[in-house]
Protein backbone atom coordinates (compact mmCIF):
# COMPACT_ATOMS: atom_id res chain seq x y z
CA UNK A 1 0.00 0.00 0.00
CA UNK A 2 1.46 3.10 -0.92
CA UNK A 3 0.16 7.17 -2.54
CA UNK A 4 0.52 8.34 -5.83
CA UNK A 5 2.52 5.65 -7.39
CA UNK A 6 3.13 6.30 -10.98
CA UNK A 7 5.38 4.02 -12.76
CA UNK A 8 6.17 0.28 -14.66
CA UNK A 9 8.94 -1.43 -15.46
CA UNK A 10 9.09 -4.24 -17.85
CA UNK A 11 12.22 -5.97 -16.96
CA UNK A 12 13.93 -7.18 -20.75
CA UNK A 13 12.52 -4.64 -22.67
CA UNK A 14 13.82 -1.56 -21.37
CA UNK A 15 10.56 0.68 -21.24
CA UNK A 16 9.48 2.53 -18.17
CA UNK A 17 6.46 4.93 -17.86
CA UNK A 18 7.31 7.08 -15.30
CA UNK A 19 5.56 10.32 -13.95
CA UNK A 20 6.59 12.51 -16.73
CA UNK A 21 5.09 10.79 -19.09
CA UNK A 22 2.13 10.66 -16.89
CA UNK A 23 2.00 14.13 -17.16
CA UNK A 24 2.60 14.60 -20.89
CA UNK A 25 -0.49 12.86 -21.51
CA UNK A 26 -2.45 14.98 -19.45
CA UNK A 27 -0.87 18.04 -20.89
CA UNK A 28 -1.60 16.81 -24.48
CA UNK A 29 -4.97 16.42 -23.89
CA UNK A 30 -6.01 19.44 -21.24
CA UNK A 31 -7.97 21.46 -22.55
CA UNK A 32 -9.96 22.90 -19.74
CA UNK A 33 -8.41 25.88 -17.56
CA UNK A 34 -11.24 27.17 -15.83
CA UNK A 35 -10.44 26.92 -11.99
CA UNK A 36 -12.23 24.30 -10.00
CA UNK A 37 -14.62 25.14 -7.05
CA UNK A 38 -13.28 24.48 -4.53
CA UNK A 39 -13.84 22.07 -2.04
CA UNK A 40 -11.52 20.01 0.98
CA UNK A 41 -9.14 17.62 -0.35
CA UNK A 42 -10.45 14.18 0.59
CA UNK A 43 -8.29 10.63 0.63
CA UNK A 44 -9.74 8.11 -1.67
CA UNK A 45 -8.51 4.18 -1.90
CA UNK A 46 -8.33 2.76 -5.41
CA UNK A 47 -8.41 -1.02 -4.99
CA UNK A 48 -6.50 -3.03 -7.48
CA UNK A 49 -7.37 -6.09 -6.62
CA UNK A 50 -7.60 -9.66 -8.59
CA UNK A 51 -10.18 -11.25 -9.27
CA UNK A 52 -10.67 -15.13 -10.23
CA UNK A 53 -13.80 -15.83 -12.30
CA UNK A 54 -16.71 -17.14 -10.59
CA UNK A 55 -14.53 -17.29 -7.28
CA UNK A 56 -17.29 -15.06 -5.21
CA UNK A 57 -15.82 -16.12 -1.76
CA UNK A 58 -12.36 -15.84 -2.90
CA UNK A 59 -12.97 -12.37 -4.43
CA UNK A 60 -15.42 -11.23 -1.87
CA UNK A 61 -12.36 -11.71 0.74
CA UNK A 62 -9.90 -9.84 -1.14
CA UNK A 63 -12.76 -7.06 -1.11
CA UNK A 64 -13.16 -7.25 2.29
CA UNK A 65 -8.97 -6.84 3.37
CA UNK A 66 -8.76 -3.76 0.50
CA UNK A 67 -11.55 -1.91 2.73
CA UNK A 68 -10.43 -2.97 5.91
CA UNK A 69 -6.59 -1.48 4.61
CA UNK A 70 -8.51 1.77 3.23
CA UNK A 71 -9.87 2.58 6.49
CA UNK A 72 -6.74 1.67 8.97
CA UNK A 73 -4.58 4.54 6.41
CA UNK A 74 -7.31 7.02 6.60
CA UNK A 75 -9.25 6.88 3.15
CA UNK A 76 -13.05 8.46 3.35
CA UNK A 77 -13.78 6.94 0.54
CA UNK A 78 -12.41 3.54 -1.60
CA UNK A 79 -13.29 2.23 -5.23
CA UNK A 80 -13.13 -1.12 -6.84
CA UNK A 81 -12.89 -2.71 -9.99
CA UNK A 82 -15.71 -3.78 -12.74
CA UNK A 83 -17.53 -6.58 -11.66
CA UNK A 84 -14.69 -7.46 -8.49
CA UNK A 85 -17.20 -10.02 -7.73
CA UNK A 86 -16.97 -12.54 -10.65
CA UNK A 87 -15.02 -11.23 -13.24
CA UNK A 88 -15.81 -9.40 -16.96
CA UNK A 89 -18.00 -11.42 -19.64
CA UNK A 90 -18.50 -14.81 -17.23
CA UNK A 91 -21.86 -16.09 -18.20
CA UNK A 92 -21.35 -18.32 -14.78
CA UNK A 93 -22.63 -14.75 -13.11
CA UNK A 94 -26.47 -15.93 -14.75
CA UNK A 95 -26.43 -18.51 -11.66
CA UNK A 96 -23.94 -16.95 -9.85
CA UNK A 97 -24.98 -13.42 -8.89
CA UNK A 98 -27.95 -12.24 -6.73
CA UNK A 99 -29.83 -8.68 -6.30
CA UNK A 100 -29.27 -5.08 -5.53
CA UNK A 101 -30.20 -4.85 -2.89
CA UNK A 102 -30.14 -7.84 -1.20
CA UNK A 103 -28.37 -10.38 -2.64
CA UNK A 104 -25.08 -11.66 -0.78
CA UNK A 105 -22.40 -9.58 -2.64
CA UNK A 106 -24.17 -6.27 -1.84
CA UNK A 107 -25.12 -7.50 1.84
CA UNK A 108 -21.31 -8.19 2.67
CA UNK A 109 -20.03 -4.76 0.86
CA UNK A 110 -22.99 -2.93 2.71
CA UNK A 111 -21.65 -4.84 6.05
CA UNK A 112 -18.18 -3.43 5.33
CA UNK A 113 -19.14 -0.32 4.61
CA UNK A 114 -21.20 -0.04 8.49
CA UNK A 115 -18.25 -1.51 9.83
CA UNK A 116 -15.53 0.28 8.95
CA UNK A 117 -17.66 3.75 8.43
CA UNK A 118 -16.24 4.19 4.96
CA UNK A 119 -18.14 4.95 1.36
CA UNK A 120 -18.01 1.64 -0.59
CA UNK A 121 -17.67 2.32 -4.68
CA UNK A 122 -17.75 -1.35 -6.44
CA UNK A 123 -18.46 -3.16 -10.01
CA UNK A 124 -20.72 -6.43 -9.38
CA UNK A 125 -23.32 -8.50 -11.36
CA UNK A 126 -26.78 -8.09 -10.43
CA UNK A 127 -29.52 -10.42 -11.14
CA UNK A 128 -32.90 -8.73 -11.29
CA UNK A 129 -35.71 -11.81 -11.57
CA UNK A 130 -33.70 -13.57 -14.98
CA UNK A 131 -31.81 -10.67 -16.04
CA UNK A 132 -28.78 -10.03 -15.33
CA UNK A 133 -27.11 -6.23 -15.53
CA UNK A 134 -23.25 -5.30 -14.97
CA UNK A 135 -23.99 -2.94 -12.38
CA UNK A 136 -21.88 -0.44 -9.93
CA UNK A 137 -22.94 0.85 -6.65
CA UNK A 138 -21.96 3.36 -4.01
CA UNK A 139 -22.53 2.63 -0.32
CA UNK A 140 -22.28 5.07 2.52
CA UNK A 141 -20.77 4.19 5.94
CA UNK A 142 -24.22 3.19 7.50
CA UNK A 143 -24.55 0.05 4.72
CA UNK A 144 -27.27 1.80 2.46
CA UNK A 145 -26.73 1.68 -1.23
CA UNK A 146 -27.03 5.45 -2.22
CA UNK A 147 -27.04 5.22 -5.94
CA UNK A 148 -26.94 2.04 -8.09
CA UNK A 149 -25.89 2.21 -12.14
CA UNK A 150 -26.31 -0.18 -14.63
CA UNK A 151 -24.07 -0.90 -17.29
CA UNK A 152 -25.31 0.76 -20.99
CA UNK A 153 -22.29 0.30 -23.80
CA UNK A 154 -22.29 -3.21 -23.27
CA UNK A 155 -19.59 -5.47 -25.80
CA UNK A 156 -22.60 -7.97 -25.68
CA UNK A 157 -21.21 -10.07 -28.22
CA UNK A 158 -18.39 -10.82 -25.64
CA UNK A 159 -20.92 -12.95 -23.55
CA UNK A 160 -23.22 -16.36 -24.03
CA UNK A 161 -25.41 -15.34 -22.96
CA UNK A 162 -25.35 -11.55 -22.73
CA UNK A 163 -26.15 -8.95 -19.96
CA UNK A 164 -28.59 -6.26 -20.27
CA UNK A 165 -27.95 -2.82 -21.00
CA UNK A 166 -29.04 -0.15 -18.45
CA UNK A 167 -30.86 2.91 -19.69
CA UNK A 168 -29.10 6.21 -20.61
CA UNK A 169 -31.41 7.98 -18.79
CA UNK A 170 -31.02 6.42 -15.56
CA UNK A 171 -27.62 7.79 -15.51
CA UNK A 172 -27.47 10.27 -12.07
CA UNK A 173 -25.45 11.16 -9.56
CA UNK A 174 -26.07 11.91 -5.50
CA UNK A 175 -25.40 14.23 -2.56
CA UNK A 176 -22.56 13.06 -0.34
CA UNK A 177 -20.38 14.89 2.37
CA UNK A 178 -17.82 15.11 -0.61
CA UNK A 179 -20.10 16.86 -3.38
CA UNK A 180 -22.26 15.18 -5.71
CA UNK A 181 -20.85 11.87 -6.76
CA UNK A 182 -21.64 10.15 -10.01
CA UNK A 183 -21.24 6.25 -11.67
CA UNK A 184 -20.47 5.29 -15.10
CA UNK A 185 -19.21 1.70 -16.08
CA UNK A 186 -16.23 1.05 -18.49
CA UNK A 187 -17.44 1.29 -22.06
CA UNK A 188 -19.60 4.15 -20.91
CA UNK A 189 -16.87 6.11 -20.86
CA UNK A 190 -16.39 5.51 -24.62
CA UNK A 191 -19.82 6.96 -25.72
CA UNK A 192 -19.71 11.12 -25.65
CA UNK A 193 -23.50 10.93 -25.34
CA UNK A 194 -23.12 9.12 -21.78
CA UNK A 195 -20.55 11.39 -20.68
CA UNK A 196 -22.64 14.19 -21.65
CA UNK A 197 -25.36 12.93 -19.57
CA UNK A 198 -23.34 13.13 -16.39
CA UNK A 199 -22.04 16.15 -17.43
CA UNK A 200 -25.83 17.33 -17.07
CA UNK A 201 -25.76 15.75 -13.51
CA UNK A 202 -22.61 18.28 -12.53
CA UNK A 203 -21.10 15.82 -10.27
CA UNK A 204 -18.17 17.05 -8.40
CA UNK A 205 -16.07 13.34 -8.46
CA UNK A 206 -17.03 10.64 -10.59
CA UNK A 207 -16.41 6.72 -10.09
CA UNK A 208 -15.81 4.78 -13.30
CA UNK A 209 -14.77 1.02 -12.75
CA UNK A 210 -13.10 -0.69 -15.83
CA UNK A 211 -12.21 -4.34 -16.84
CA UNK A 212 -9.21 -2.98 -18.36
CA UNK A 213 -8.26 -6.14 -20.80
CA UNK A 214 -6.33 -6.83 -23.73
CA UNK A 215 -4.07 -9.69 -25.28
CA UNK A 216 -0.96 -10.13 -22.62
CA UNK A 217 1.43 -9.42 -25.40
CA UNK A 218 -0.61 -5.74 -25.37
CA UNK A 219 0.39 -5.20 -21.63
CA UNK A 220 1.99 -2.99 -19.81
CA UNK A 221 1.32 -0.25 -23.03
CA UNK A 222 -2.24 -1.03 -23.02
CA UNK A 223 -2.07 1.30 -20.24
CA UNK A 224 -1.94 4.20 -21.83
CA UNK A 225 -5.30 4.04 -23.24
CA UNK A 226 -6.92 3.45 -20.00
CA UNK A 227 -5.17 7.05 -18.93
CA UNK A 228 -6.50 8.75 -22.09
CA UNK A 229 -9.83 7.50 -21.85
CA UNK A 230 -9.89 8.67 -17.78
CA UNK A 231 -8.89 11.89 -18.76
CA UNK A 232 -10.86 12.42 -21.21
CA UNK A 233 -13.87 11.47 -19.46
CA UNK A 234 -12.88 13.60 -16.19
CA UNK A 235 -12.15 16.46 -18.94
CA UNK A 236 -15.28 16.04 -20.40
CA UNK A 237 -17.31 15.97 -17.39
CA UNK A 238 -15.50 18.92 -15.63
CA UNK A 239 -14.89 16.56 -12.49
CA UNK A 240 -12.22 14.27 -11.05
CA UNK A 241 -12.74 10.78 -11.93
CA UNK A 242 -11.27 7.55 -9.75
CA UNK A 243 -10.87 4.52 -12.11
CA UNK A 244 -9.43 1.36 -10.52
CA UNK A 245 -8.89 -1.28 -12.93
CA UNK A 246 -8.50 -5.06 -12.24
CA UNK A 247 -5.55 -7.52 -12.25
CA UNK A 248 -6.59 -11.42 -14.03
CA UNK A 249 -7.88 -12.89 -16.41
CA UNK A 250 -10.81 -13.78 -18.66
CA UNK A 251 -11.92 -17.23 -18.67
CA UNK A 252 -14.72 -17.29 -21.28
CA UNK A 253 -15.67 -16.40 -24.73
CA UNK A 254 -14.25 -15.08 -27.77
CA UNK A 255 -11.86 -12.74 -25.32
CA UNK A 256 -10.36 -15.85 -23.71
CA UNK A 257 -6.76 -15.26 -22.28
CA UNK A 258 -7.18 -12.04 -22.28
CA UNK A 259 -5.70 -10.70 -19.14
CA UNK A 260 -6.38 -7.29 -17.20
CA UNK A 261 -3.00 -5.93 -15.52
CA UNK A 262 -4.68 -3.24 -13.35
CA UNK A 263 -2.52 0.02 -13.99
CA UNK A 264 -5.49 1.80 -12.49
CA UNK A 265 -5.38 5.31 -12.98
CA UNK A 266 -7.56 8.42 -12.07
CA UNK A 267 -7.24 12.14 -12.79
CA UNK A 268 -8.84 15.55 -11.89
CA UNK A 269 -11.62 17.69 -13.42
CA UNK A 270 -9.44 19.25 -15.92
CA UNK A 271 -8.27 15.77 -16.98
CA UNK A 272 -4.48 16.03 -15.52
CA UNK A 273 -3.50 12.45 -14.70
CA UNK A 274 -3.31 12.27 -10.64
CA UNK A 275 -1.85 8.64 -9.88
CA UNK A 276 -1.36 5.47 -11.41
CA UNK A 277 -1.10 1.76 -10.26
CA UNK A 278 1.57 -0.92 -10.47
CA UNK A 279 1.59 -3.54 -13.16
CA UNK A 280 0.19 -6.46 -12.66
CA UNK A 281 -0.25 -6.17 -9.58
CA UNK A 282 -3.07 -6.64 -6.31
CA UNK A 283 -2.89 -2.95 -5.20
CA UNK A 284 -4.26 -0.07 -3.01
CA UNK A 285 -3.31 3.19 -4.23
CA UNK A 286 -3.89 6.55 -1.58
CA UNK A 287 -4.38 9.55 -3.46
CA UNK A 288 -5.34 12.66 -2.02
CA UNK A 289 -8.70 14.33 -4.63
CA UNK A 290 -10.37 17.90 -4.71
CA UNK A 291 -14.03 17.26 -5.19
CA UNK A 292 -15.33 19.76 -7.49
CA UNK A 293 -16.30 20.26 -10.84
CA UNK A 294 -15.09 23.10 -12.87
CA UNK A 295 -17.73 23.55 -14.79
CA UNK A 296 -20.29 25.18 -12.57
Amino acid sequence: MRSKRVGWNRTGRGKFFTAAAVCWLAAAGMAIQTEAMAMEKIKVAIAQTRCTDSDLEGNLEKIAEKVEKAAAAGARMVFFPETADLGWVNPEAHRLAGPVPGGTVCARVCALAREHKIWIGVGLYEKDGEKLYDTAILVNPQGEVVLKHRKINLLAWLMDPPDLPGRPEDISAVATPFGRVGVLICADSFEEALLGRMREQKPDLVFIPYGWAAKQSEWPEHSFSLVKTVQKAARTIGAPVIGPNVVGRITHGPWTDYTYEGLSTAADGTGMSLVQGRWNTDDLILVEVEPGNVLK
